[in-house]
C-alpha cells in the first residue's frame, strides 16, 4: 500500500476522547525520555565516579537503545490478549525499578544492566504510541492526540540534558536518577487512574510485520530514522565535553545551552508538525538538513562562545521536528488500524537502534579522531538523511497525490 495522507483509525472508535489518558502518556514520554537522556547532562561527573572514560558513560545511551530495539517487536509479538494499560503499568514500573537501580550503581555492569531495563520501558511504550492514540480519541481527534503526546517526548528532550547537568551539579547524579524515579511513580499513579482498560482487538501475527516491512515508503522511514538519528546522537551524547573544552564554557554556561537547545526543540517540534501535515518528507529533509548544518559549524568555528550557543540552539530547534516529522511519516506509510502496533515497533526499533548504533560510534570516534572529527561525521550523515527526503521521500508524495487526482 502506499504512502496515505489520512490515517486509518477503525480500531475501538471512541465516541468521547479520553483526553486526561492522553495527557498521562504525554507525562509518560517526557519522564521516559528525560531518563533516558539524563546521562548527557551529567556524563561527567558520572565517569569521574566510576573512574571511566567518557566513552564508556556514552554507552549508557547505547544500552538503552539496544534493549529499546529488541523490546518494541518482541512486545508486541509476545503480549497476545493482554491489555495494555497493565502493559503500560509494567513499563512504568520498570522505568522506577531502573532510575533507582541507576543511581545506586557502583560499577558499569550495574549501571548497563539498570539502562537496559530503562530500554525496556522505552521500546515498549514507543511501540505502542500510535495505536493508543487510535484507542483514545474518536478518528478526527488522533493526530491532535499524537501532537500531545510526542510533545512529551520533545518536552524531555528539551529538559533532560539541562535538567541533568543543573541538578547534577546541585545535588549529585546519584540524586538526580532518584528525583527521575520519584518522578516516575508519580505518572504511574496518575496513569493507574486515568487510562481506562484497552483491552487486546486481536493477536499480532508475523504476518502483520511481514505486510508493513514489505513497504517501500515504510523502508524509506526506517533508512533515514537510522542514518540521520545514529549521526544525531554520535554527537549529541558528547555535546558536555564539546562545550566544556571548545569554546571552554562553564558548567552554569553549559545548563544555559543545553536548556537553550531544549527550548528550540519544542519550537522545532511544533513547527515541523505543521510542515508534516502537507509534507513529511519537508519535515525530515528541513529538521535534518539544518541539524547538518549546526553540527558543521560547532566542528568549524565551536571554539567562539557566542557562535557555539547560537550553533547548539539552532541544533536544538531543527532536531525538535526530527521525531515528530519521522513518527507521522511511519503512521501515514502504514495507516492501517490493524497494523498501528507493528508499524509503531519497527519505527521505535529503528530508533533505538541508531540511538544504540550512534553511541558507539560516538564512542569509537572521540576516541579516536577527537570531538571536532565527530562532529563532522554526525554533520555528514544528517546531510545524507536530508538528501534521502527531498528527493526520494518526496518522490512517494507525488505519486500519492497524482494518484489520488
Amino acid at each position: 500500500m502506499p504512502l496515505t495522507t489520512e490515517l486509518d483509525t477503525r480500531t475501538m472508535p471512541r465516541e468521547r476522547a479520553a483526553w486526561p489518558a492522553v495527557y498521562s502518556l504525554a507525562l509518560g514520554a517526557f519522564v521516559l525520555v528525560t531518563a533516558e537522556l539524563l546521562p548527557i547532562g551529567l556524563l561527567t561527573p558520572m565517569a569521574n565516579d566510576l573512574e571511566v572514560s567518557n566513552g564508556a558513560i556514552g554507552q549508557t545511551i547505547t544500552a538503552v537503545g539496544i534493549a529499546a530495539a529488541l523490546a518494541g517487536p518482541l512486545l508486541i509479538l509476545a503480549a497476545g490478549r493482554v491489555n495494555r494499560r497493565l502493559i503500560l503499568w509494567t513499563l512504568m514500573g520498570a522505568l522506577v525499578v531502573s532510575s533507582i537501580l541507576t543511581g545506586l550503581s557502583t560499577d558499569m555492569v550495574i549501571l548497563l544492566s539498570a539502562r537496559a531495563l530503562l530500554g525496556f520501558a522505552i521500546g515498549g511504550f514507543w511501540a505502542m504510541l500510535t495505536m493508543l492514540a487510535i484507542r483514545l480519541v474518536p478518528s478526527q481527534l488522533v493526530p491532535r492526540a499524537m501532537a500531545i503526546i510526542l510533545m512529551g517526548i520533545s518536552a524531555g528532550i528539551t529538559v533532560a540534558p539541562s535538567i541533568g547537568a543543573f541538578l547534577g551539579s546541585l545535588l549529585g547524579w546519584r540524586e538526580t536518577f532518584f528525583l527521575s524515579a520519584a518522578l516516575g511513580l508519580v505518572t504511574l499513579v496518575i496513569q493507574f487512574f486515568t487510562l481506562p482498560s484497552l483491552p487486546a482487538t486481536s493477536t499480532s501475527a508475523i504476518e502483520k510485520f511481514a505486510k508493513v516491512i514489505a513497504r517501500p515508503s515504510v523502508l524509506l522511514g526506517i533508512a533515514t530514522v537510522l542514518i540521520g538519528m545514529s549521526g544525531h546522537i554520535a554527537a549529541f551524547t558528547f555535546i558536555r565535553p564539546f562545550l566544556e573544552i571548545s569554546p571552554v564554557l562553564q558548567v552554569s554556561t553549559i545548563s544555559l545551552a543545553l536548556l537553550v537547545f531544549g527550548i528550540g526543540g519544542l519550537i522545532g517540534n511544533m513547527v515541523s508538525s505543521k510542515i508534516a501535515e502537507h509534507s513529511p518528507a519537508i519535515a525530515i529533509a528541513s529538521s535534518s538538513a539544518l541539524v547538518a548544518l549546526s553540527i558543521l559549524v560547532l566542528a568549524i568555528a565551536g571554539t567562539h562562545p557566542t557562535l557555539a550557543l547560537i550553533a547548539t540552539a539552532i541544533w536544538g530547534c531543527a532536531y525538535g521536528g526530527f521525531p515528530v516529522a519521522t513518527t507521522i511519516w511511519n503512521a501515514r506509510a502504514a495507516a492501517e488500524a490493524d497494523l498501528a502496533e507493528p508499524a509503531g515497533a519497527l519505527h521505535s526499533t529503528a530508533f533505538q537502534v541508531a540511538i544504540a548504533c550512534g553511541g558507539i560510534l560516538g564512542g569509537l570516534l572521540i576516541d579516536g579522531v577527537g570531538l571536532t572529527g565527530l562532529f563532522i561525521y554526525s554533520s555528514i550523515t544528517m546531510a545524507i538523511g536530508a538528501v534521502i527526503m527531498f528527493s526520494l521521500g518526496r518522490s512517494f508524495e507525488r505519486r500519492e497525490v497524482a494518484a489520488s487526482e
